[in-house]
């Protein structure tokens, strides 16, 4: 194997409407050497399309979980399953250029080491302001500064953030080894965020490729369950905030945090509800 080959884990649930043409664009990938997918109990058929494709790939393994244990545990079987130097975690509704990988490996290779993600665009180009963006500042959005953390490029080929979106990263895997992975814990949401601030206080580098741009079908998976996904939201935003900033926090604070994000829940459920029956 190269020193430079590439395994691309991709997570599935539900994932039907994209995979094909996700595995499509990342078997023409340069660098490619690997492809696991990880499915997560998936019931639409995404298993069946998987399978037919590996037929005639022999990059391609996949594991199917017979229940769904989560983002970050899916995709630490994926890195487990494959041992190539370089890991790109791509999302099932991710479609990725036949460059994309290598031009994102090259400029990782720049500010050695890195995490590295693209600029996300959706199908009508638009951006999508999770691709950077600042660590959550708890006691900010108390005090009213708002709860966007998106932050827009500087236009510097290679722009160092806080974080990136989970939906497209790359990283060295004795950077990923180095950091033990996803957390376990978490399973849907703030899992990106949690492995970005890792990073860093590892000693590495988190960073956006600006012109490299990759088309991202957002929610695919998650428009069929949208309360689990707010549940599952929020309780992912009270573990990073645990782990990272509660034990630098009065008790009063850390209740009142507590009290926001469970009022914010409730919230985000109603407007879910309100959307499937509308």
């Amino acid at each position: 194997m190269s020193d430079d080959g590439i395994a691309v884990v991709i997570v599935t649930h539900r994932s039907a409407e994209t995979i094909e043409l996700c595995l499509k664009c990342v078997r023409a990938a340069d660098g490619v050497v690997q492809i696991r997918v990880v499915d997560n109990a998936s019931d639409d058929g995404t298993l069946g399309v998987v399978q037919r494709i590996a037929a005639g790939e022999p990059r391609l393994k996949f594991v199917a979980n017979p229940d769904n244990p989560g983002f970050a545990v899916a995709c630490n079987q994926g890195a487990q399953d494959s041992d190539a130097p370089w890991i790109a975690f791509v999302n099932p509704d991710c479609l990725i250029e036949r460059d994309t990988l290598a031009r994102l490996r090259a400029r990782a290779e720049q500010v050695a080491p890195a995490l590295i993600g693209s600029e996300l665009i959706d199908e009508d180009g638009v951006l999508d302001p999770a691709a950077r963006r600042r660590d959550p500042d708890f006691a900010r959005m108390l005090a009213g500064e708002g709860t966007d953390l998106s932050i827009p490029s500087n236009g510097d080929a290679v722009q160092r953030v806080d974080a990136i979106s989970g939906a497209l990263m790359l990283m060295p895997r004795t950077l990923f080894d180095a950091v033990h992975g996803f957390d376990e814990g978490y399973r849907l949401h703030a899992e990106d965020l949690d492995l970005c601030r890792r990073v860093r206080e590892a000693g590495g580098t988190v960073a956006i490729a600006n012109a490299v741009r990759v088309v991202h079908i957002r929610g695919v998976s998650s428009r069929s369950r949208p309360f689990f996904v707010e549940w599952h939201k929020h309780r992912g935003l009270w573990r990073y905030f645990s782990r990272f900033e509660a034990p630098h926090r009065s008790a009063p604070l850390r209740a009142v945090v507590a009290m926001v994000i469970a009022m914010r829940f409730v919230v985000a459920s109603m407007r879910a509800w309100w959307r499937s029956v509308n």
